[in-house]
């Protein structure tokens, strides 16, 4: 299980009591489905799901599924 790092929330302002939250690091990987191209999707398993970016444009961000969604993704992409 990966350990979270808490730090306090910009939304919390000076109080002592705070929202804190985590970031949970995600290691990317190529995805099977890309071939031999350079250029291909990558796909993260996250606790709560997976997320997905272009490899060219990792500084782009991701997009993050929920569980039941990157489940019924891959139901129909392997049924095809």
């Amino acid at each position: 299980m990966t350990s979270l790092v808490f730090r306090k929330s910009s939304y919390s302002g000076a109080s002592q009591n705070c929202v804190e939250v985590a970031h949970i690091p995600a290691r990317f990987r190529k995805s099977s489905y890309s071939g031999a191209s350079e250029d291909c999707v990558e796909v993260a398993e996250l606790p709560c799901g997976a997320a997905v970016r272009d490899s060219r444009h990792p500084e782009s961000g991701h997009i993050p599924f929920a569980a039941f969604e990157w489940a019924g993704f891959l139901r129909t992409a392997l049924s095809r």
